[in-house]
């Protein structure tokens, strides 16, 4: 097989050097359980903790007490919704969520049917972005929390949270955004954006897999949450268990590196993305980019090539390593529900691919994957009768199939 190339940034990254460099000494040499307040290993493991936590929350706007680190984004999303749903059930048993939401979310939000809440569902129009009309109208005396993914994991486009966050603080409902995909790459503030609770994870911005956190407001609203794992009282209650000082210290590291470095990656991000979207669009024809162009994750592109199947083309360049949909379910031939729920039929849902571009992606490796796709395409599509019926100038939506 030829070199791999690595375009699935937004299923995880790579670590970068200096965040393992600064995670090693906490192995081995500092190994104090940050809970073990009678000595100096503990006393040592405890104020880097508190630095990291710091150092987290002050990159969201946030205060050191605000943040809770987790295993990832999938408990901070389980905490923040199902923590807010039992804290809050007497007040009311309503949720507002989206369909195009990480199945951690709606996963959750389904559970929570079987307690006895009620979730609405917002939908998405042809570019997967949420009408804020249909918030609004969706809000009832009810409703305790709205969770809006900031960034979406498939077609990487970022929704309105400003004005979000602002329709639930006019209607005293707490608001959830899951930044997994945003942090690193947006500018968050979260007292500006009105969110009360955020998730993030260490490993979609150059950190450590297992490592992740929940924001959760102290003031104006306090949120208070109903923890999902007991004992100890770790956390401040809300997230019982001894801190992976290693993680956390490489958590804060990579925060860190992506805060200071954001314009300049952005920016070249950015400009890989839209060479590999302008050569894939101009050489191939009967392409679709999925997404809202103009508000979109920089190194995200997600295209479907019509008339020939996604697993199929990834298959047919398996030295490329790009996703069919988001990483949790890749495993499943279904068609992405993020796609379907954009309205695109399933046909070409199942021809996209989803390349994300990275810190450590190359132009060379951008120009070799061009003129692998490009290769690839062509040479499924030759194998095509249906392709060969549209080069002939045949409608297909106006051929009458027959089962034989």
């Amino acid at each position: 097989m030829e070199k791999l190339i690595y375009m699935d940034n937004h299923a995880t990254t790579p670590m970068d050097p200096r965040v393992l460099e600064a995670m090693m000494p906490y192995f081995c040499e500092k190994f104090g359980n940050a809970a073990s307040k009678n000595h100096a290993f503990g006393w040592e493991a405890d104020e880097v903790v508190k630095n990291s936590r710091q150092l987290i929350a002050k990159s969201i706007g946030a205060k050191e007490l605000e943040f809770v680190f987790t295993s990832g984004a999938t408990e901070s999303n389980n905490l923040a919704i199902t923590g807010v749903a039992r804290m809050y059930k007497e007040k009311g048993n309503h949720i507002i969520t989206v369909v195009s939401e990480h199945k951690a979310v709606l996963d959750t939000c389904d559970a929570l049917t079987h307690e006895g809440f009620e979730i609405t569902y917002l939908g998405v129009d042809e570019n997967g972005m949420i009408s804020l009309e249909e918030l609004k109208n969706s809000i009832t005396d009810k409703t305790i929390l709205v969770s809006v993914m900031h960034a979406n994991n498939e077609i990487g486009v970022v929704q309105p949270i400003k004005e979000v966050g602002a329709i639930c603080k006019e209607h005293d409902v707490l608001f959830h955004t899951d930044a997994t995909q945003a942090i690193g790459k947006v500018r968050i503030d979260v007292n500006e954006m009105n969110i009360d609770l955020l998730s993030m994870s260490a490993h979609k911005i150059y950190g450590p897999k297992g490592i992740g956190g929940l924001y959760v407001r102290r003031r104006k609203p306090r949120v208070r949450l109903s923890p999902l794992i007991h004992g100890g009282g770790h956390e401040r209650g809300m997230r019982s268990g001894t801190l992976n000082t290693p993680s956390i210290v490489g958590f804060a590291k990579a925060i860190e590196l992506a805060d200071k470095e954001l314009e300049a990656e952005n920016e070249r991000t950015s400009k890989l993305r839209d060479k590999l979207q302008t050569a894939l669009s101009t050489r191939i024809d009967h392409t679709k980019i999925n997404g809202k162009l103009d508000a979109r994750l920089p190194g995200n592109l997600n295209i479907s090539f019509h008339y020939v199947e996604g697993e199929g083309l990834m298959m047919a360049m398996p030295e490329i390593c790009v996703s069919s949909g988001s990483a949790c379910t890749s495993s499943s031939l279904e068609p992405s529900y993020v796609l379907q729920a954009m309205g695109i039929p399933d046909v070409l849902c199942h021809s996209s691919i989803r390349f994300g571009i990275g810190r450590f992606t190359t132009e060379e490796e951008v120009d070799a994957v061009i003129e692998k796709v490009v290769q690839s395409v062509n040479k499924l599509r030759d194998l095509s009768p249906l392709y060969e019926m549209v080069l002939e100038g045949i409608d297909l939506d106006t051929v009458a199939w027959t089962e034989h």
